[in-house]
């Protein structure tokens, strides 16, 4: 595995081209390969498999019941992605192992955060930690409600990936746009500790870690 910094044995490179880099996260070339995603993936697996969802859903339920499935689903995805984000990829143990674990599943990306092949989860992670909560999501709904309760999850899943890789590349002109933008650039460049939520920073107010300039 590597992890090296670029630049090792050279002249500093510049601050722009640190942060846009991607280093090589794996010795091997083919793993490396799986860890670089162009942000039209999750698209085109998500569209598709939310859309089933939703047509497996009306099987049982209306449509104003498949939109209400859906929110609650979105409102978990919102409450997985900030605690996912807290818990997991903020867990930074200093050596061993877990540091090499915590550096690739979230660690390079604040090294570089704008490598514009690693601002969207790899399928290779993404589809089988799909496929597990959608477990979860029938044991716990049953079959006539987990579609549907999935269709919205899975929605704010892929809302989450477009609106961070949008950040991260693009400078919003909507107020909401440039809100959104310049919480997670206080997450990346001031404190860590704080802002865990992209797409709902609503919730780092109601758990106390906002990044607004304003509750400091």
């Amino acid at each position: 595995m590597s992890g090296r910094p670029i630049g090792e044995g050279g002249p500093a490179p510049r601050r722009t081209d640190v942060l846009k880099a991607s280093p090589p996260m794996f010795d091997s070339r083919v793993l490396d390969a799986f860890s670089r995603v162009h942000p039209s993936v999750p698209v085109a697996i998500f569209v598709p498999a939310i859309l089933a969802m939703a047509v497996w859903e009306l099987e049982y339920v209306s449509v104003a019941a498949l939109v209400g499935l859906a929110l609650v689903g979105y409102g978990l995805w919102t409450l997985f992605e900030y605690w996912l984000h807290r818990v997991v990829f903020h867990f930074e143990p200093d050596h061993g192992i877990g540091a090499r674990l915590h550096w690739i599943i979230h660690g390079v990306h604040h090294e570089h955060p704008n490598d514009p092949l690693r601002l969207v989860m790899p399928p290779a992670v993404s589809v089988p930690l799909a496929a597990l909560v959608f477990g979860v999501l029938y044991l716990v709904f049953g079959g006539h409600y987990a579609p549907g309760v999935g269709a919205g999850f899975f929605a704010g899943y892929l809302a989450y990936d477009m609106i961070h890789y949008y950040v991260h590349h693009f400078r919003p002109r909507s107020s909401l746009g440039k809100t959104l933008r310049e919480r997670h650039m206080r997450h990346h460049f001031e404190d860590d500790t704080k802002g865990f939520g992209i797409s709902a920073p609503y919730w780092d107010e109601v758990f106390g870690t906002s990044t607004r300039a304003d509750s400091r």
